[in-house]
């Protein structure tokens, strides 16, 4: 395990942990405690909005160069990154060691609030080492429920919610979610997502992307754009193996941007011939994955986010999945299906008419917020109760 200090500048341009505590604004200051390349993209505003508030410590889960690099290239300069290094293949081990460098980290910082966000293995680290140290913790996007115990993600999000002193809940949905288990509602604040502001400042101009499909030899509404990482599907040859022959036979190209995880089961799996029929990529940088998914005729996807993206970028997506936290979309911009025919039998309805499911969807707004849930989330935490 490594811990790596700064932001990339020179040594003599660094600022260290003694200097962060004596110029912090916010009592203790806000510690973000992350591990992917989602909550990098999602906590980006934040980092923003805090400014020299707050400190980031990374711990390393998503650590493939494709993932990560392109990602922390974009976000906010910050003197106080932590890298932790924390790879370790298996859950529980990677569960571990993320808890062990999260609070030794911690210790570095004078009675910080720790902030999470979402429902990875690293916000649940991160939780547990804040409730072990006895500190104020801050769950984003809080009170998302599937209702499915076969998902973990799911398990990492109740724990979470339960744990945190300020519960950020994206819709009133998720604020009810919280309500029914018991949580108080003084402990709850609904903010928005931050996703929506991260979109709306990742998203490049309608040139820039008509350039960017033009190199991919694309043409707006005229192709579909597919995500597939999740373990439920990318881990079960049968289940990858349906859904490839699936994208395979839409009438439109498939563009598929490969995650390393997908690209290793389709090796492992033989099932390299099925990527044949599709445009394969391989991960794209936040602006160009927006440029892409914001001109598809549709998306096709087992992502969390890529959901929310949808509502923001006004864009039908088919969530292929045993089940989703995010049901605010359906009916709206989603579709939830399983691996199979009904793939192509959802893409067929919102083909029929690109154009014109294009502007009825322009005219119904995003059930994430309108772009100021960073702001919102500062006020909360600025507004809780004195830490414990």
């Amino acid at each position: 395990m490594s811990i790596v200090t700064g932001s990339g500048a020179p040594p003599e341009e660094r600022t260290d942990v003694l200097t962060w505590s004596r110029r912090r604004t916010m009592t203790g200051g806000v510690v973000l405690v992350c591990g992917t390349r989602p909550e990098l993209i999602k906590l980006a505003p934040l980092m923003k909005c805090l400014g020299d508030r707050c400190a980031v410590v990374y711990t390393g889960q998503h650590y493939d160069e494709s993932l990560y690099s392109r990602i922390r290239a974009d976000l906010p300069s910050s003197q106080w990154f932590r890298e932790l290094g924390v790879t370790t293949d298996g859950r529980a081990a990677q569960l571990g060691q993320a808890i062990g460098a999260v609070d030794k980290t911690l210790a570095e910082f004078p009675r910080p609030v720790v902030l999470v966000q979402g429902d990875t293995t690293s916000a649940l680290a991160g939780a547990l080492a804040a409730n072990a140290r006895e500190l104020p913790l801050v769950h984003v996007e809080a009170g998302l429920r599937s209702h499915d115990r076969a998902m973990p993600e799911e398990h990492n999000r109740v724990l979470i919610d339960h744990l945190a002193d300020l519960c950020c809940a994206p819709t009133e949905l998720n604020r009810r979610n919280l309500v029914a288990e018991n949580i108080a509602a003084e402990r709850i604040a609904v903010t928005g997502n931050t996703v929506v502001e991260a979109l709306l400042a990742g998203l490049p101009s309608a040139a820039a992307r008509a350039d960017l499909l033009s190199v991919r030899g694309l043409r707006r509404d005229e192709y579909v754009l597919a995500t597939l990482h999740r373990p439920e599907n990318v881990d079960d040859p049968a289940r990858l193996a349906e859904i490839l022959r699936e994208l395979g036979k839409l009438p439109l190209p498939v563009v598929l941007p490969l995650h390393p995880r997908t690209s290793k089961s389709v090796r492992r799996f033989g099932l390299t011939r099925l990527l044949v029929p599709l445009l394969v990529l391989e991960p794209q940088a936040y602006p160009s994955f927006l440029a892409l998914a914001a001109e598809a005729a549709v998306l096709v996807s087992d992502s969390g986010g890529i959901q929310e993206e949808a509502s923001v970028l006004k864009r039908p997506v088919i969530v292929v999945r045993r089940s989703t936290e995010r049901p605010e979309i359906s009916g709206d911009f989603g579709t939830l299906v399983p691996p199979g025919p009904r793939i192509g039998a959802e893409a067929a309805l919102w083909l029929d008419d690109v154009a014109g499911h294009r502007e009825r969807l322009r005219h119904i707004p995003s059930p994430y917020g309108d772009g100021s849930a960073s702001r919102r989330i500062v006020d909360a935490i600025e507004g809780m109760n004195p830490p414990r």
